[in-house]
């Protein structure tokens, strides 16, 4: 019998509890005469010192169960590792980061091991459980997101709106993120997570339902209701719209490739559109991946949308069709930066 499955068999048949968190100290077995051989075994993954397991952390998930062996009673899991365990959207540069995030009170000794970042706070966060472990709650979650932005960081202002769009959207409420700021003395990134939750909306389900409202209400269109029920002249009910404009009887639907590209999904949004556009009362506008996927294609998106609600092109500003990433006032204080060398060179 293989080493690794001679281990298994060994925890399994002796002390299956071993088994069932997927990691585990070994301190505690070996005090019971659990034999070396087992817990020793090359073929058991070592996670972290004193604790093992028997698949490689690959997830999120693996990786923050292997490592909650050793957190102290207090301590939760935060920041990056809460949202993945909260299932809340990350951009592909936050998501890069694979270090499992924990956090505790000012007052605890401060954890120091290779790809765990230990964070000492000195206000308590909501708490709450995911996957079986405990993690800061998602309003907290969000405004510990402020620590993410800046010079080198990975977050920036569409980052937290996304990420504020889903923790209102799970809520289903807005006000508890503005809870969890308002209890917090001097934050790290107050001035873009205020700016962040001035723009974020309850309703949107998606990420990119979110990118795509921002990208249309910047450049000058009207604000959408999202998620709203459409209802015709004679009381029925045609569907849930993505983004909805009553008054100009639009309907913006974003088709998502990952549940809207099969063929059968294809006939069922194109009923669920006939169904919007019942008798000529709404117009209907669907949004891809690839209307938002260059500066030329998010502009015509928008002009399409403008025509559609009737909106001249001369009231947009197209220039705002890019992403955000950095505050309204780091970019002014950036201009001001700029003007200032200007003089001088002038000078």
């Amino acid at each position: 019998m293989p080493a690794r499955a001679t281990a298994v068999a060994d925890l399994r048949d002796g002390w299956p509890s071993a088994l069932e968190s997927g990691a585990f100290l070994t301190g505690p077995l070996r005090r019971v005469a659990v034999p070396d051989r087992a817990l020793d075994s090359p073929d058991l993954h070592r996670p972290a010192r004193g604790v093992r397991s028997v698949c490689v952390p690959t997830t999120a998930v693996e990786r923050a169960r292997a490592l909650r062996p050793l957190l102290p009673a207090d301590a939760v899991f935060s920041h990056v590792t809460a949202a993945e365990l909260l299932a809340l959207p990350l951009s592909y540069a936050i998501a890069e980061d694979q270090r499992v995030h924990v956090t505790g009170p000012l007052d605890t000794r401060r954890m120091r091991r290779p790809g765990v970042v230990a964070h000492r706070v000195r206000h308590a966060r909501g708490t709450t459980s995911a996957h079986g472990l405990p993690v800061v709650a998602p309003a907290d979650t969000w405004v510990d997101f402020g620590e993410l932005v800046g010079r080198g960081k990975p977050a920036g202002l569409d980052d937290l709106i996304v990420l504020g769009d889903a923790v209102a959207f799970d809520l289903n409420a807005i006000h508890p993120l503005h809870r969890a700021l308002a209890s917090r003395v001097r934050p790290r990134g107050k001035v873009i997570l205020l700016e962040a939750l001035s723009e974020i909306r309850l309703g949107a389900a998606s990420p990119r339902e979110t990118v795509t409202r921002l990208m249309l209400v910047r450049c000058g269109l009207p604000e959408p209701e999202l998620g709203q029920a459409v209802i015709d002249v004679a009381g029925r009910f045609l569907g849930v719209a993505d983004l909805y404009w009553e008054e100009h009887g639009v309907v913006g639907e974003y088709q998502g490739e990952a549940f809207h590209g099969s063929d059968e999904q294809r006939v069922a949004d194109g009923e669920r559109r006939k169904g919007f556009e019942h008798q000529g009362e709404f117009v209907v506008e669907e949004i891809w991946n690839e209307d938002l996927s260059s500066p030329e294609a998010r502009r015509a998106c928008v002009l399409r949308f403008a025509a559609a609600l009737g909106i001249p092109r001369c009231d947009l500003d197209l220039s705002r069709v890019e992403p955000r990433f950095f505050s309204t006032q780091t970019m002014e204080l950036a201009m001001q930066r700029d003007l200032i060398r200007r003089d001088r060179r002038a000078s």
